[in-house]
């Protein structure tokens, strides 16, 4: 049975097609979200095959939460829209297909079917290459109610804790919805480290330990650690012997 996540930010299309999906007694709904940024929280922890989603949405649009995803981890996505002028983008995106609002039953069974189809074909392949994705303009970050979206340039450092992945700002520290290997992968931000990745145009000082490794100095004075492992990727990035 598939797994499905709805993500849509009106209450009536979300139950509409819950109870269309189901109807065809092929797909099990694990979750539904009311915006993209619950959506993307809701896609990393539970892992679905599919997700229905919507792309006109406040804040976080489904288009942009589909650049935000890992294309090594991501799952099937069916755009659901109430307009077909969409339907290109979608493509281009790499969406598996879309749908109408409001969805026909029919229309749907037929989706549900390529869904199933695909993933028969992927499990088939001796491998997956994921092909290459567009660089994140915007960064969704959460805390006290809110949703700021940052731009990656602001970022000085980001690095992953047991609370969660943590950007450094000049003036803030911020929680991001956006694991690590995403942001090295779609961001200007490069690794120093397992724990850490660097924004390389704020860095100000390196500093040489005597253990083989360094440690990082950003221009508002945040300070991040580079292993022995990276380190020879940063002295080769600023052309150092």
């Amino acid at each position: 049975m598939l797994k499905a996540i709805i993500i849509d930010d009106e209450l009536y299309a979300r139950e509409e097609l819950n109870e269309l999906l189901v109807e065809n007694k092929n797909v099990e709904v694990i979750a539904e979200c009311s915006n993209a940024i619950e959506g993307l929280k809701a896609i990393n922890s539970l892992k679905p095959d599919v997700v229905f989603l919507d792309i006109q949405m406040p804040q976080v649009t489904g288009l942009e939460l589909l650049s935000m995803l890992d294309p090594e981890t991501m799952p099937i996505v069916v755009f659901v829209t109430a307009y077909d002028q969409y339907a290109v983008k979608a493509f281009e995106d790499n969406a598996l297909d879309y749908l109408l609002k409001p969805v026909d039953t029919a229309r749907l069974n037929k989706t549900i079917k390529r869904v199933q189809l695909s993933l028969e074909k992927e499990a088939a392949l001796p491998d997956y290459t994921p092909v290459a994705t567009q660089q994140l303009e915007l960064i969704p970050c959460t805390g006290f109610q809110r949703v700021l979206l940052l731009e990656p340039s602001e970022i000085e450092i980001a690095t992953s804790e047991q609370t969660g992945v943590h950007l450094l700002t000049s003036e803030d520290k911020l929680t991001a919805s956006l694991s690590l290997k995403v942001l090295e992968e779609k961001t200007v931000l490069i690794r120093c480290h397992r724990q850490y990745l660097i924004n390389p145009s704020c860095i100000r000082e390196i500093k040489f330990l005597d253990n083989g490794s360094a440690e990082i100095i950003t221009k508002s004075n945040h300070s991040a650690p580079v292993s022995r492992r990276y380190l020879k990727l940063i002295k080769d990035r600023f052309g150092l012997a």
